[in-house]
């Protein structure tokens, strides 16, 4: 396993071939953590919420569902889950959403600014931005149709495993905004395990 650690407010980009485990870690409790994906060979094939939902039929996903590419292919498969609540709606908080939500609060590039940065060696650019599938991030869906942003439940050490479909471009954050993150910031962990077959 390789392990790492994504300081507060950061992000990375990072490739993962076919088979691989990534298995992304809560290190200290209630922290949210932007993931996004590409297939390697061709960065036009990106992740899909759409997609996702459409064929999984719910919102709520955890261990057993797959997360599907704007092209309908498996890119990634939720093999162990010890969370359970994770956000597949909202799109990475940026400097817009700070503006927008927290206007008495410094501006910060967010996880669209982290994800930017971090993806531009891959040949990806700000306009190929998906959705994120938001790990750890609590967002209720109300009886009225209205959504809120609530803290996380996830707990020092909990943990989401993926293994990947097809060789993958990932980018992958802590969390920046004030809500997502019960109002402080902290790291998340995350690791490569070795093929399966290996």
């Amino acid at each position: 396993m390789t392990d790492a650690i994504i300081p507060p407010r950061s992000g990375v980009a990072f490739l993962l071939g076919e088979g691989r485990e990534l298995t992304v870690t809560d290190l200290e409790g209630v922290q949210v953590a932007d993931l996004v994906a590409y297939n390697a060979d061709d960065v036009k094939e990106v992740i899909s919420n759409g997609r996702t939902l459409d064929y999984a039929e719910k919102i709520k996903l955890t261990t057993g569902d797959v997360l599907y590419s704007n092209r309908s292919n498996p890119m990634l498969t939720i093999v162990e889950d010890r969370v359970g609540t994770h956000d597949f709606l909202l799109t990475p908080c940026s400097e817009a959403t700070f503006r927008h939500f927290y206007p008495d609060q410094p501006v910060h590039r967010g996880c669209f600014g982290n994800l930017a940065e971090a993806l531009e060696p891959f040949g990806i650019d700000p306009d190929m931005l998906p959705v994120a599938f938001n790990i750890f991030m609590n967002v209720p869906v109300h009886g009225d149709g209205r959504i809120t942003v609530e803290p996380p439940v996830s707990r020092p050490g909990d943990f989401i495993r993926f293994r990947a479909e097809m060789p993958l471009v990932i980018g992958l954050t802590a969390c920046s905004a004030y809500a997502s993150n019960g109002g402080t910031f902290k790291p998340i962990g995350y690791a490569i395990g070795p093929h399966p077959k290996a």
